[in-house]
């Protein structure tokens, strides 16, 4: 066998056609490197071993016949919150420790038809709401960077997992930026798909219906290459449940080949948003590599952003609205006497959310429309909009209530030396997210004490190759992901 842990999904999938490794073999190299460095990171939290053995042999079966299929053999994971028939989904959520789906979500369907081999699945924060990745179920996941800080959420645990070699592909969800900021933090890809280019039920402990009128959250492959988000995403977009019967996506290739051809405009900086000065410092790194490569860059946004003000506030409205919706009648009372101890134009924001009648979401989905408008405008002068994945590198852990207390909400992160709201880091998820559009998180070097360090590009509507490609040629060109030290070997 000659492969490497840390190798792409893609080159993983070349040594499996030229028989340089079995599925078999391939599998249980990451079965050994589960066993050996998981403990201490607790990223894998439901294995599925003994069926994923059973699948690698009829994968190598497959082979020996000639077959082949765009994941034949390979070993991946899923995200905690996505059903796997047979396997537990809780959420992290105490409750609901002992639920076992008895469906298979429609990612989980698509990528098992491709011939991949579900192995396990990896830890999230408590009902998805929040950039650690702890819970009373399963405990705390750590960054292989750092074991004393958090790999991000809600996709901690996959973004941990493919940090440190123990997978090499991963699917998980993003309304808060659940895909891109676990990325940045561990320094993998990930890519926010456009809202309608992948089914979105088929998570939580629930029967995988789809629901039309939650808007935002998606489901998304995350990676160690660009090259392999691509892949994975003509494995599992495509319509939703039922719309199959008619609808095809057919999504166009990339507008643009090389980076010298590219049209980027990076965002403009905000008084009212702090931004670490390590990743401001990559911006303009990758910034000033572009123009000298012959991109055209300039600094600007659609105009209907202004200072993002009214924007960010309706992205918390919405996002209010929708994640309430999960909760029980205890849960949102609590957590609307958290948000009733404040008084900011945010909080009012999350509170409108929680409290307008269901006739105001339409006139919510309403606004929203000028947004996507905006960028359908923007986009034909552009081609991606560059900007920051999180407005911070990884920060310690701490202790989060569920759902919250006053002083948890309020809790803060440094940056530049200033204590700053966690919360805020929402803006960096929104600029994308309330509009649907397509997101690539790539990383973009490392802090000087070794922490990664994560930009996003955004994309037009339903052209989620063109952030994908960026994404690639800006990884070759600054050299794309680098394993944590600690994880080599078997």
């Amino acid at each position: 066998m000659t492969i490497d842990a840390f190798a792409t999904a893609t080159e993983m999938l070349a040594a499996l056609r030229t028989k340089q490794v079995s599925a078999v073999e391939l599998l249980e190299l990451h079965i050994r490197r589960i066993t050996r460095h998981n403990p201490a990171l607790n990223a894998i939290v439901e294995q599925d071993f003994d069926r994923a053995r059973d699948e690698a042999k009829a994968a190598d079966a497959r082979r020996q016949r000639g077959d082949d299929a765009p994941l034949l053999g390979l070993p991946m994971t899923l995200k905690e919150s996505i059903n796997v028939r047979g396997l537990r989904t809780t959420a992290g959520m105490e409750h609901w420790k002992d639920f076992r789906s008895e469906h298979d979500a429609p990612v989980t369907v698509r990528v098992k038809a491709a011939g991949a081999v579900v192995m396990a699945k990896t830890n999230v924060p408590q009902m998805l709401a929040d950039w650690q990745s702890a819970n009373p179920v399963y405990g705390r996941t750590n960054n292989p960077w750092d074991v004393t800080r958090t790999p991000g959420g809600s996709t901690g645990g996959g973004a941990a997992a493919l940090a440190a070699g123990l997978t090499p592909l991963e699917f998980g969800s993003d309304i808060g930026g659940s895909i891109r900021v676990p990325a940045a933090f561990c320094g993998v890809y990930g890519h926010r798909p456009s809202e309608t280019a992948m089914p979105r039920s088929g998570q939580l402990p629930m029967p995988p219906l789809p629901n039309a009128a939650v808007v935002m959250g998606v489901q998304g492959p995350m990676a160690r290459s660009a090259a392999d988000l691509d892949l994975a995403l003509d494995v599992a977009a495509g319509a939703e449940a039922g719309e199959d019967v008619a609808w095809r996506l057919t999504l166009p290739t990339a507008r643009r080949e090389r980076l010298a051809d590219f049209r980027v405009a990076v965002l403009p900086s905000l008084d009212w948003m702090p931004l670490d000065a390590e990743v401001a410092a990559a911006l303009d790194t990758v910034t000033s590599r572009l123009s000298r490569l012959g991109a055209k860059m300039q600094v600007v946004q659609p105009e209907i952003f202004g200072d993002h003000r009214e924007h960010y506030a309706l992205y918390l409205t919405l996002l209010a609205a929708i994640t309430s919706a999960r909760l029980s009648a205890e849960q949102r009372a609590a957590r609307l006497s958290v948000i009733r101890t404040r008084d900011d134009e945010w909080s009012r924001a999350l509170q409108r959310g929680l409290e307008s009648p269901a006739s105001d979401y339409l006139v919510w989905i309403g606004q929203r429309e000028r947004y996507r408008a905006a960028w359908r405008a923007f986009f034909r002068d552009w081609d991606v909009l560059l900007m920051p994945t999180f407005f911070t590198p990884a920060y310690p852990h701490w202790d989060k209530p569920w759902p919250g207390t006053p002083e948890s909400i309020r809790k803060t992160t440094d940056i530049n030396g200033k204590p700053v709201l966690e919360e805020l880091g929402l803006f960096c998820a929104s600029v994308a997210t309330l509009s649907g559009q397509p997101a690539t998180a790539f990383p973009a070097g490392l802090t000087r004490g070794r922490l990664p360090i994560g930009l996003q590009a955004i994309g037009p509507y339903l052209e989620d190759r063109t952030p994908i490609r960026f994404a690639a040629l800006v990884g070759a060109e600054l050299g794309g992901f680098t394993a944590p030290r600690g994880y080599d070997g078997d």
